[in-house]
C-alpha cells in the first residue's frame, strides 16, 4: 500500500525551460546584486529546484560601470590572483580593476556565489554583462528583474 500522499519530483534537463532575464546595475551594491543573480542562475527560485541539475536562468546585467560598493571598498578591497611561481602573487585593487575592466567586479562576485564544480562553471556561462545600456540578446525578450 502506498501511504506517501506526494512525491519528490526531481527535474530533468531536458525539461528545464531556461528564461532570460534583464538587471539595471546603475547605483546598485555589488554583493546585494551579485546574491540575487546567483539565486537566478542557480535556479533556486524555481520550485522545481534541484541540486544536480541546472535549472537556473539566464542574467543580463547593464550598465554595470555605475555599479557601487559600500563604505570605503574601492580604496581598500583587492582582488588576488597567483601565477603559479614563487612571488607570483599579484594585487589588483577594486578601483583598479573598475576602470580597465568593469564587468569584471560583478563577475568575480557572482563566480564566488556559485558552486565551485562543472555545473558551477556552467551556470556562470549564463551571465551576460554590459557596460552601458546596450545589449546583443533582444531577440531572447528578457523580462524585468525586480
Amino acid at each position: 500500500m502506498d501511504t506517501l500522499s506526494y512525491k519528490t519530483k526531481s527535474a530533468r534537463k531536458e525539461d528545464v525551460e531556461h528564461k532570460w532575464f534583464i538587471v539595471d546595475a546603475e547605483n546598485q551594491v555589488v554583493g546585494r546584486l551579485a546574491a540575487k543573480i546567483a539565486t537566478i542562475l542557480r535556479g533556486k527560485h524555481k520550485p522545481n529546484f534541484t541540486p544536480h541539475v541546472d535549472t537556473g536562468d539566464n542574467v543580463i546585467v547593464i550598465n554595470v560601470e555605475k555599479i557601487r560598493f559600500t563604505g570605503n571598498k574601492w580604496d581598500q578591497k583587492y582582488y588576488l590572483r597567483y601565477s603559479g611561481y614563487p612571488g607570483g602573487q599579484r594585487k589588483t585593487m577594486a578601483k583598479e580593476l573598475r576602470d580597465k575592466k568593469p564587468e569584471a567586479v560583478l563577475e568575480k562576485a557572482v563566480k564566488g556565489m556559485l558552486p565551485k564544480t562543472k555545473l558551477g562553471r556552467a551556470m556562470a556561462k549564463k551571465l551576460y554583462v554590459y557596460t552601458g545600456g546596450e545589449h546583443p540578446h533582444a531577440a531572447q525578450k528578457p523580462a524585468e528583474l525586480s
